[in-house]
């Protein structure tokens, strides 16, 4: 099993740290999560059920007619290789790595491939598969640019699969409302911009002859109803989500100052995370767990991802420790 941010408990056990005690940046996860309120008891006692509004609050904020709810985009991406034929599979590098191991378990041809060497020449693939924004990149593509690249796609009955994971806060840029054309998958999840990760809810947003079989394949209540609840009720709530994105983009801009002010100027970032290239990333990772806060690092290239912290309490840790470490 791949290894992802988020392993709190284990940091806290490797440093012998208790857990109260850590700043997580590891997630790229919003900190200030939409609010949950209390629940309509029945959610806990009736299996879920479509018609609870769901389905028409996720049309409603994609702009996507056909979609269908899983728990969590992680779900589709492990089930949707299993769709196809064994086949050619060209995947965006770095980025998010279950969807090579997913590919590969499932017995497909994977090649992985830069952005550059993606816009110099579409290779000659079935699938092609895009994190955008990247993870941990953060790359970008205007939408005219995928849209050719999914005409060609389709053209040889292939699939564009977008993973948006990230994209919430510049909505502009998303293929959401491009997702009934031939052979266009689109990921989305309520984990990062919502702050949502537990609740499990992502969408798939693609043509019924995608989601009719990847219906089939997951079975019936997938989702919980309380998730269900939950995530109806985040994604009606407009005035959150225009304000969380003012919000955030500040912050992100606050936190690229930060660790420039501390002679690590980010590579590159979106709204969730400021991601630094740096031969120093396992010392300074390991440094910063040192003083529990946990950084998600990747070794190829070497680099430290930072997550927002959420408060000005985490700032001034964030801060302190870096100045010890990098002064």
């Amino acid at each position: 099993m791949l290894q992802h941010g988020g392993r709190l408990r284990a940091a806290a056990r490797q440093q012998g740290i208790a857990l109260h005690h850590w700043l997580d940046l590891s997630t790229g996860l919003n900190p200030h999560g939409w609010p949950v309120p209390a629940l309509d008891p029945q959610c806990w006692a009736r299996l879920p059920e479509e018609g609870d509004g769901l389905e028409e609050a996720a049309r409603e904020y994609y702009g996507a007619q056909n979609l269908l709810p899983v728990a969590g985009s992680q779900v589709a991406i492990q089930a949707l290789p299993r769709l196809r034929a064994s086949c050619r599979v060209a995947i965006m590098a770095p980025g998010y790595r279950e969807h090579e191991q997913a590919w590969r378990a499932a017995g497909h041809a994977v090649q992985l491939l830069s952005v550059e060497q993606l816009r110099h020449e579409l290779p000659a693939c079935e699938v092609l598969v895009l994190i955008h924004p990247g993870n941990p990149g953060a790359e970008r593509f205007s939408v005219a640019e995928l849209l050719a690249w999914q005409a060609e796609m389709a053209a040889r009955g292939g699939w564009l699969l977008l993973d948006e994971a990230f994209i919430d806060c510049t909505p502009g840029a998303s293929l959401a409302m491009h997702a009934g054309r031939p052979g266009l998958i689109v990921l989305r999840s309520l984990g990062k911009f919502f702050g949502l990760a537990g609740i499990r809810v992502g969408f798939v947003l693609a043509p019924p002859a995608v989601l009719t079989p990847l219906r089939e394949l997951l079975g019936p209540w997938s989702i919980s109803g309380p998730a269900r609840a939950v995530a109806t009720l985040a994604l009606q709530d407009k005035a959150w989500q225009d304000s969380m994105r003012v919000q955030l983009e500040a912050e992100s801009s606050r936190l690229s100052d930060l660790l420039r002010q501390h002679h690590l100027p980010p590579t590159a970032g979106c709204a969730l995370f400021q991601w630094v290239r740096t031969p120093q990333a396992p010392q300074l990772h390991r440094a910063l767990a040192q003083r529990a806060i946990l950084t998600r690092e990747f070794e190829n290239p070497a680099s430290l991802r930072f997550g927002l912290p959420a408060d000005e309490a985490g700032w001034a840790r964030l801060d302190n420790a870096l100045t010890e470490i990098n002064p």
